[in-house]
């Protein structure tokens, strides 16, 4: 088994949960800097990426599980009519946007921006300053129970830019969050009820290309461990940052997203 496999699966877990792009991060490390490359052919690469994912999925829905719960159960038979109820609604009707737009772009998404490393940390340093700037100047007054439909569908909206890699999913809908002054906790909370429907969705379309099945098969141990390795960060990281935003800001992110997309920058440049 190769090393780099389980470092890949470590960064999706960590990336996907905290705004630094894990789509940037798997194309960094392992297409430009070729971590794991040796062990993931190009016809697994697909399906490593779908183990990884599944992964986060469920680390999303095992440390979620009763929040989801109460809010299909409420918004099945209540509607919008409670608190839990309405968010559940509002998050079918956030995930549209990028559902359309993800479906309609993917192939241009992948043929022209996965392998411009130059772009990618470019939107890794831009996105950065931005979730930390919006973070710093809204005021916290709001929770989830008191957003509105408009919020919903603006936070939603945002997701559209994280099909580029490097602004990261959850790092655009947390500062539209605060843009529309949800508090940090709450603002990650509805970023991490967002990713469920994205990532079930990412995976349910990866799965039927052609060939994915029999490269799983064919790679059965390794996308097994990516899945479980994926799912123990993911959890580890989303108890991590809610922890963390209670008593800190975004600040230490921003300077991580510019430092690797300097370094990614100058690797491209003189390689």
């Amino acid at each position: 088994m190769d090393i780099g496999v389980i470092l890949l699966a470590i960064i999706q877990g960590i990336a996907e949960f905290l705004p630094i792009s894990s789509s940037a991060h798997l194309i960094i490390f392992r297409d430009l800097f070729g971590i794991g490359s040796g062990a993931i052919t190009e016809e697994f690469a697909l399906a490593f990426d779908i183990a990884l994912h599944f992964g986060t999925l469920l680390a999303i829905a095992i440390y979620f599980f009763n929040d989801f719960w109460h809010m299909i159960i409420q918004g099945i038979t209540k509607g919008p009519k409670n608190d839990e109820g309405k968010i559940f609604w509002y998050i079918i009707v956030a995930t549209i946007p990028a559902a359309i737009v993800g479906i309609l772009l993917e192939d241009i998404i992948e043929n022209l921006i996965r392998s411009n490393y130059i772009l990618i940390a470019c939107t890794l340093i831009i996105m950065g300053i931005i979730i930390y700037l919006t973070d710093h100047f809204f005021k916290q007054t709001k929770s989830i129970k008191h957003m509105s439909l408009k919020d919903a569908i603006l936070i939603g909206c945002s997701q559209v830019f994280a099909l580029i890699p490097g602004f990261s999913r959850s790092g655009t809908t947390i500062a539209a969050a605060r843009c529309l002054k949800l508090d940090r906790e709450n603002a990650a909370k509805f970023s991490f009820y967002l990713s469920a429907p994205v990532v079930c969705g990412a995976v349910v379309l990866s799965i039927f290309k052609k060939t994915t099945i029999a490269a799983i098969e064919a790679n059965l141990t390794v996308f097994i461990i990516g899945v479980l390795v994926a799912f123990i960060s993911g959890l580890l990281c989303i108890e991590f940052l809610l922890k963390y935003i209670k008593k800190h800001d975004f600040k230490v992110f921003m300077w991580y997203r510019i430092l690797l997309g300097i370094i990614v920058i100058v690797y491209t440049v003189v390689r």
